[in-house]
């Protein structure tokens, strides 16, 4: 028995699918079921069963899980002890942001660790919210902030605020709120269906009975800013993504009037590594640059408990 192969037999019962952990693990499938093969040959003991939707642990599977995680969890703190005792303390933190968030205070909170957190270094990433919820399971990012995280084992989240998305048009010439039937019958560019926005809006149209027509998908915020400019479609995007664009007078942007395309900000982690040494510090500032952000879209969003100061700003 080695640390790979408690890693990669953790990672399994936690993706409930060995296809997705090896993905996750970005190793090959036969060799990661030939680990937890041999893992359950060495143990003598079938550790888990296998079935159409995928894994899930065995009674002595899952005494084993608990084992393993806290097996992990130690490895990865002597880790961070012995770095600490260096006496520098300094540590490399990935952040993960949606293009949205990036634009309203990505800068400025690099800026801000830069000159107030002596010993972090801060990369940024920038994706859509299921790419930052993937890389948070493959360790690939410490912290992210992601929209309509589900539910999923080793993953924490907290709700920061709740935001009203905007249909985001070419058309100047009717700039009032805009009933959802009538975004629904207009061509539209979306993201695809991995991303949160395509499936609210999928939902959405569900309940009303009405099937919404999709004229384009693309991953890339900037194309579907430009179909929406040249007015090969509309759009549902958040106010972040086009805050440029809008105040520029390239797009207009109008308040859905049903209200049901509403969308969750959750901060997230993973619950399986150990806290970092400047955690704290950092989610305290992550949210102060939130606060201030907010002020700029504020009649779009709602903040929920997890945005509630701890140190005074």
């Amino acid at each position: 028995m080695n640390l790979r192969q408690l890693r990669y037999f953790a990672q399994t019962v936690e993706a409930g699918n060995i296809t997705r952990a090896a993905e996750q693990l970005y190793v090959a499938q036969p060799a990661l079921g030939l680990q937890i093969r041999q893992l359950e040959e060495e143990l003598g003991v079938p550790l888990l069963i296998r079935h159409s939707r995928g894994v899930t642990a065995t009674e002595v599977g899952k005494i084993l899980y608990d084992r393993a995680r806290e097996v992990l969890r130690q490895v990865d703190l002597i880790k961070q002890e012995v770095m600490t005792h260096k006496g520098t303390a300094a540590e490399s933190i990935t952040l993960g942001l949606t293009p949205g968030l990036g634009k309203l205070f990505g800068a400025g909170l690099m800026v801000r660790v830069r000159d107030d957190m002596q010993g972090v270094s801060l990369s940024v990433v920038e994706e859509m919210s299921f790419v930052l919820i993937d890389a948070i399971e493959r360790d690939e990012v410490h912290l992210a902030l992601a929209y309509e995280v589900p539910e999923r084992p080793g993953l924490a989240r907290v709700p920061l605020f709740e935001e009203e998305l905007l249909f985001v048009t070419s058309d100047m010439s009717e700039p009032g709120p805009i009933a959802l039937t009538d975004v629904l019958k207009q061509p539209m560019v979306l993201a695809g269906e991995r991303d949160h926005v395509y499936q609210l809006v999928m939902q959405a149209a569900e309940k009303l009975g009405i099937e919404p027509i999709i004229g384009f998908e693309a991953s890339s915020v900037s194309i579907m800013k430009s179909l929406v400019v040249e007015g090969s479609a509309v759009s549902i995007m958040p106010y972040g993504s086009v805050i440029g664009e809008l105040q520029r007078g390239e797009l207009a942007g109008r308040k859905i009037a049903d209200g049901q395309l509403v969308r969750t900000l959750y901060l997230i982690h993973s619950s399986r590594r150990v806290p970092l040494i400047h955690e704290d510090e950092l989610v305290e500032l992550i949210k102060l640059h939130i606060r201030g952000a907010l002020r700029k879209v504020e009649p779009m969003v709602n903040p929920r408990e997890g945005l509630a100061p701890k140190l005074s700003d």
